[in-house]
C-alpha cells in the first residue's frame, strides 16, 4: 500500500508541476458558472452534503470524484486533480489510501479553499486497523505511524458529527444560506438518529451478538457502536483475496463453536472464501448474506446513504438471528 501510494504521490506531483497553465484553464471552467465546487471522495459525504444543502443543491456544483471505485484502489486522473486544486470545499477520509490528496493540497490553486478531513474531526475516536485473531497477518512494512480505520462512514454516530461539521463548513462559505444548512443538517440527523435506535434495538434483541465476515472486514467502527463481536478473514483495508486455510479452518470452527446460521461478504465481492468456510463447517447449511460497505455505490444506483444503512440493518438483522 505504501509503495502504492508514493507513486501517486509522485504522479501528483508531475500534474500540478508540469500542469500550471492548464490549472488556471481548468480553474476558469469551473467557476464560468458562478458556482461553488464541492469535491467529495467518498458516496456518504457526497450525500450528506446533497442532504444539507437542500433546495441550495443547485447553486452548487457537487462532485464525487471516485464514484463506484473503492477508495483503497482509487487513482486520480489530471482532472480530478485540477477539480480538488481548484476546489472551494474538499471533503476526504484523510487516511492513509487518500494521502495522494495531501499533495495536491499542498499546492492547491484554491489557498481560500476549505478542508474537511473525517478523521481529523473524529480526533482521538478514530480507531486505529485491527489485526484480530484468526485474521490473515498484515504485512509489516516498517511503518513507525499508526495505520487508521478509514471506513468511519459507516457508523451513524460518526455521520452525525460529519453532518454538523459540513454544515458549519457550508455555512462559512455561504453565509446568507447559514441558518438553511445547519437546520437541514439537524432535521437529517434526526433521521440518522432514528436508525441508529433501530440499530440499538435490533441488536439488544438479537439471539446472537457475533458475526463472521469472510472477507474484508471494513464494519469495525459500526460492530463497536453496538458492541458486536466480529470474526473475518482479512482486516478493512487488505489486498489479499485467497485466505490460507488456516484462516478457513479458524473461521468455520467459529461457525460450529456459536453455532451461527449465516456468513458475510462485501457487496461486489465473490462468495469463493465464504463457500469454502461454509463447506468446513460442520452443517454447512449457513446463508451467504451480503452486507454493504458503501466503497462501490455510483451516481447512477440513485439511492441515499440512509437507505443503503436502512439496508444493512435488515442484513444485520438476518445475521444476528
Amino acid at each position: 500500500m505504501k509503495i502504492i501510494q508514493k507513486l501517486l504521490t509522485f504522479a501528483v506531483a508531475i500534474v500540478l508541476g508540469a500542469g500550471v497553465a492548464f490549472t488556471f484553464s481548468a480553474c476558469d471552467n469551473n467557476t464560468q458558472d458562478g458556482k461553488k465546487n464541492i469535491i467529495c471522495t467518498i458516496y456518504p459525504s457526497y450525500d450528506w452534503t446533497m442532504q444539507i444543502l437542500g433546495e441550495q443543491k443547485d447553486n452548487y456544483n457537487v462532485n464525487f470524484i471516485t464514484n463506484g471505485t473503492e477508495l483503497h484502489s482509487f487513482n486520480p486522473t489530471p482532472a480530478n486533480i485540477i477539480e480538488i486544486s481548484t476546489a472551494d470545499i474538499f471533503i476526504y477520509v484523510g487516511g492513509e489510501s487518500d494521502e495522494w490528496a495531501d499533495k495536491i493540497l499542498k499546492n492547491a490553486t484554491n489557498k481560500n479553499m476549505i478542508v474537511i478531513n473525517l478523521l481529523e474531526i473524529l480526533g482521538d475516536n478514530a480507531k486505529q486497523e485491527e489485526v484480530k485473531e484468526g485474521m490473515e497477518p498484515v504485512e509489516d512494512e516498517g511503518e513507525e505511524e499508526p495505520e487508521y480505520d478509514e471506513h468511519v462512514w459507516l457508523s451513524l454516530k460518526n455521520a452525525k458529527i460529519f453532518v454538523n461539521e459540513i454544515a458549519t463548513q457550508l455555512g462559512k462559505l455561504d453565509e446568507t444560506n447559514k441558518d438553511v444548512f445547519l437546520q437541514n443538517a439537524t432535521l437529517y440527523n434526526q433521521e440518522l438518529e432514528n436508525l441508529d435506535v433501530q440499530y440499538t434495538n435490533e441488536v439488544n434483541s438479537a439471539s446472537t451478538k457475533t458475526i463472521l465476515v469472510a472477507d474484508r472486514f471494513p464494519f469495525r467502527y459500526l460492530v463497536e457502536d453496538y458492541n458486536l463481536n466480529y470474526y473475518a478473514a482479512f482486516v478493512g483495508c487488505s489486498s489479499e483475496t485467497r485466505a490460507t486455510p488456516q484462516t478457513i479452518t479458524f473461521l468455520a470452527n467459529k461457525i460450529d463453536e456459536l453455532t451461527l446460521k449465516n456468513i458475510i461478504i462485501l457487496e461486489n465481492s465473490n462468495s469463493e472464501i465464504a463457500n469454502t468456510v461454509k463447506n468446513s463447517t460442520q452443517a454447512k447449511n449457513q446463508q451467504i448474506l451480503v452486507l454493504n460497505s458503501i466503497q462501490s455505490t455510483t451516481l447512477k444506483d440513485n439511492i441515499t446513504y440512509l437507505q443503503l444503512m436502512t439496508n444493512n440493518l435488515q442484513v444485520l438483522k438476518q445475521a444476528l438471528n
